[in-house]
């Protein structure tokens, strides 16, 4: 039904807190990267009018921090959009200290705690090769 794939990856490390706020903000970039995953406002029986939601599902894997580092180098190697969170990001309060922390990291050897990916089904298939859905 879709070209497309969205994939987020969570490092199984991390307390329950910490996993669903890196899905939730990575979740977040896959909206403004690619808009067009977005559906239609929801309207209920009364004609309320509610946000959108994406269009299509995201499924939550997770990894080991090597894992996470396997799939972003995929990532990086294909056409796909990729949306790494690391482990410093956690430290700071606001989104300018965020990217000032994720500046210094090396992109060959990523600190990763998530990861979102979207791009062709073949090439998220192949990123999140041998993954586990998260449970």
């Amino acid at each position: 039904m879709f070209d497309t794939k969205v994939a987020i990856i969570i490092r199984n490390d991390l307390p329950a807190w910490q996993r669903m706020n890196v899905v939730t903000f990575l979740a977040t970039g896959i909206a403004f990267a690619a808009p067009e995953v977005m559906g239609e406002t929801y309207i209920d029986a009364n004609g309320h009018s509610y946000g959108k939601m994406f269009g299509q599902p995201i499924l939550i894997f997770e990894a080991e921090l090597a894992g996470l580092q396997a799939a972003h180098q995929v990532g990086l190697a294909r056409d796909i959009t990729v949306l790494p969170y690391v482990f410093a990001m956690f430290s700071t309060g606001h989104d300018e200290a965020n990217r000032k922390v994720f500046a210094e990291e090396d992109p060959a050897n990523m600190n990763l705690v998530g990861l979102a990916l979207r791009g062709p089904k073949k090439a998220i298939d192949k990123a999140v090769k041998g993954m586990s859905l998260h449970k």
